[in-house]
């Protein structure tokens, strides 16, 4: 037994899918499993009740996780403390518009129980670059949304929201309980401007060449004004909160806008791998508790 497979057996324990743990820990399905047979071989005992649907945790499974996350804490609290004996440790977090409002107080207090030490710098980014500056070097992580070009970058989804339209209260879609996409054609959208990440640009204007563009915005706040003082629509993810005066419609046919910590798939350091597991301990915590 050693830390990788604890590792291990904690993303499978908490994304209760062997398919989703392997995809947390950027490997494939079967040398998972092995490994975690190989654990139950040497620990002597069942650790996962195995199902079509998943798998859920013995009781022998519960004790080892409790264990196994206060060791890996435990060896992350070291590293860190040697990373900071070496040489003054920095992050830099990039976020995006309201993904900013993501990294709350529950997060900073998880990370900064392990980390106490390590300087940590917030680069936010406007509508141009979901990426925050990961692909310019500019920062060693990101909070952001999904989807965008992710050639060379690492991604892991820590929540995925539905999607609406914006509109004025007074639009007469607004009373609406649910829209489709083609509900929305030849209305004027706010846009993005044409340096844009194109993956990213196509998913906010719905892929859709029918659509009649708007005023070009680069901030969630130039978007909402857009829609206050232009009678312009576009998309957010539902759940933020508008200013008086706009509603956000579901929209069903659009693809989940999912919510990502991201990095560069070349960068090895072990203060971006236990950003990215705090990060998914807590938002997995906070999807369970709501």
């Amino acid at each position: 037994m050693d830390l990788r497979s604890l590792r291990y057996f904690v993303a499978v324990a908490e994304e209760r899918h062997f398919g989703r743990a392997a995809l947390r820990l950027h490997m494939t399905q079967p040398p998972l499993s092995r490994a975690i047979k190989q654990l139950e071989s040497d620990l002597g005992a069942v650790l996962l009740h195995r199902s079509a649907t998943g798998v859920s945790l013995t009781a022998a499974g519960s004790t080892l996780y409790d264990e196994a996350r206060t060791l890996l804490d435990q060896a992350e609290h070291v590293r860190a403390r040697v990373a900071a004996a070496s040489g003054a440790a920095t992050l830099t977090i990039g976020t995006l518009a309201d993904s900013a409002d993501e990294a709350g107080a529950g997060l900073v207090e998880a990370f900064r129980k392990l980390h106490p030490d390590v300087d940590v710098r917030v680069r936010e980014a406007d509508l141009t670059d979901p990426t925050t500056g990961l692909h310019g070097g500019l920062v060693d992580v990101a909070l952001t949304r999904w989807p965008f070009d992710d050639t060379g970058i690492s991604v892991h989804v820590l929540r995925s929201d539905a999607v609406g339209a914006v509109l004025r209260i007074d639009d007469p879609l607004a009373g609406r309980e649910s829209l489709a996409v083609a509900d929305l054609a030849d209305r004027r959208w706010f846009r993005l401007p044409d340096d844009s990440d194109p993956v990213w640009r196509a998913y906010w204007s719905a892929a859709s060449g029918e659509l009649r563009e708007g005023p070009v915005v680069r901030t969630v706040h130039e978007c909402v004004q857009a829609v206050l003082w232009n009678r312009t629509i576009g998309l957010m993810p539902i759940g933020h909160a508008l200013p008086a005066g706009l509603v956000c419609v579901p929209v069903t046919d659009m693809p989940r806008s999912s919510l990502v910590v991201a990095w560069s798939s070349a960068n090895g350091d072990p203060l971006i791998r236990s950003f990215t597991d705090i990060a998914a301990r807590f938002y997995g915590s906070a999807s369970s508790a709501g």
